[in-house]
């Protein structure tokens, strides 16, 4: 049924439900209007509006209003009726309105959705403009019984249900108020409240692992309801408004009394972990060499009843599953990770259990370097101290060898059987030199101070700490075997 709502629009307010010019039926709709709009006010979205009678008492509520009409001459009336309140009346199409990705509270729409063709799918592109916990507020009905026009109550129900998360409809037709008259007709209102927006949400845990060479420090839970009994790394949550480094410094000092600065401490890994029956988190683990911050102490004794360290190759097996997993994650190099327990696994490690652990980390990073020496217990001296002092843990030994790991990446020195006579020329073509980050230029410094006793010089010293420019700071140290070392600071 076609009909020309811009000719219908000059008597368009003679209809008592229409113009509300009756002080009767206007109080019949601003009462139901009440109850079905929010009471603070709110983004209000009128669809084929006609000359604005609702739009307007919505606006007198409080509420903004945006109405929309496809007549230009329904338009200009409804302007006129909403002179003064804030509104803005628009020219365009209900089913697809003008409104430039706007988002509204409530969608209002009477006798409007039975004239568009595709009912459904205009409720989908409405649903779609509300807020987070908005509304649909449908009046509809079904008119005449030879050749019935409209929209039955239980088709918008079923085409509502869901995604709504709550419905609501009441028959109005019994209301003579509402129309100025007696009306046989089915007429009906619908209201279809959608879901608040629940973002994923998860705790975040902080963890230090403070190293002390190839020990970690460990501490046994007591009185906290979980894992008590269990070997844990020091750890907490985030509070609201910290960052996970202001948090893991803040844990240190609670729990081991240990005065870190954000220089002292380097995220190693992140861990996804779900433990049997428990919701997800995030876990942030950050490694911290052991001297920095003073001497760790148990400051919790509530809470912890010892402090052990342990080495990182042969931990204990009286561990929080968690922190286990972490823990042999980061000793073989990753940096991204998943521990998904199951229903019914044990909060504790399980020695010979499934491994829940799943790594995430990138392919194309450096392995390892490996590099052949002339006299590894020389070479042991001074690489070693200087790995050991860049985060390198001692991984591997064998005889004339070994290797240091830093996250997913090692180094192997190694005194080979097979290797050619000549002392090693950085100059030649090959290997000049390996560059290592440091945290600070203060760190550089003491580096630079302290390595001359462990056997390295300083290359370049007239032009020390900017031998590689202006912007540049750094240190060139070079071995008695010739291998020579650029550590950077920053960065």
């Amino acid at each position: 049924m076609s009909i020309d709502w811009d000719a219908e629009a000059a008597t368009f307010d003679d209809e008592p439900d229409h113009g509300l010019r009756d002080t009767a039926v206007r109080d019949a709709w601003a009462e139901r209007l009440r109850d079905w709009l929010p009471e603070a006010p709110g983004d209000v979205l009128d669809l084929g509006c006609g000359t604005g009678s609702l739009s307007l008492l919505a606006a007198e509520r409080g509420h903004r209003v945006t109405a929309v009409d496809l007549s230009p001459n329904m338009v200009e009336r409804a302007r006129e009726k909403l002179a003064g309140q804030e509104a803005q009346v628009l020219v365009g199409d209900a089913g697809a309105p003008p409104v430039e990705g706007r988002r509204f509270d409530v969608i209002l729409a009477r006798h409007i959705l039975w004239t568009l063709p595709d009912v459904e799918a205009t409720l989908r592109h409405w649903g779609g403009l509300l807020r987070p916990g908005g509304r649909l507020v449908l009046i509809e009905g079904v008119w005449g019984t030879a050749s019935p026009s409209g929209i039955p109550a239980e088709r918008l129900i079923r085409a509502l249900t869901p995604p709504a998360e709550r419905l609501h409809s009441e028959r109005l037709s019994g209301d003579e108020r509402l129309w100025g008259r007696r009306v046989e007709d089915e007429r009906y209102a619908v209201v279809a409240v959608f879901p608040v927006l629940r973002r994923h949400k998860e705790v975040v845990d902080v963890h230090l692992i403070l190293r002390r060479g190839d020990e970690v420090l460990l501490a046994r839970r007591a009185n906290t309801g979980y894992g008590d009994g269990l070997f844990n790394v020091p750890s907490g949550h985030v509070e609201p408004g910290e960052d996970v480094r202001t948090a893991v410094i803040r844990e240190a000092r609670e729990e081991i009394g240990l005065d870190l600065t954000p220089e002292d401490v380097r995220a190693e890994l992140v861990l996804q972990h779900r433990g049997p029956g428990e919701e997800p988190r995030i876990g942030w683990f950050f490694e911290a060499t052991y001297g920095a911050g003073g001497e760790p102490f148990n400051a919790e004794p509530s809470k912890c009843d010892e402090l052990a360290w342990h080495r990182t190759e042969t931990l204990p097996d009286d561990m929080v599953a968690y922190c286990r997993a972490a823990l042999e994650a980061w000793r073989a190099g990753e940096r991204f990770a998943l521990h998904w327990q199951e229903e019914g696994d044990a909060v504790s490690h399980e020695s010979g259990g499934a491994d829940r652990t799943a790594a995430l980390g990138a392919v194309g990073g450096t392995h390892h370097v490996e590099l052949w020496v002339p006299d590894f217990a020389a070479a042991e001296a001074s690489w070693g101290w200087l790995l050991g002092e860049l985060g390198h843990v001692r991984d591997q030994r064998w005889e004339n060898g070994g290797s240091w790991r830093r996250g997913a990446t090692y180094v192997v020195l190694e005194q080979s059987t097979d290797m050619r006579d000549g002392a090693h020329d950085r100059l030649l073509p090959g290997l000049n030199h390996l560059a290592f980050h440091v945290a600070s230029a203060v760190e550089l410094d003491r580096l630079v101070v302290e390595a001359p006793g462990h056997g390295w010089s300083l290359l370049f010293p007239e032009r020390h700490p900017f031998a590689g420019g202006d912007e540049h700071r750094a240190a060139y140290l070079v071995d008695r075997a010739g291998f020579e070392v650029e550590l950077v600071a920053g960065g």
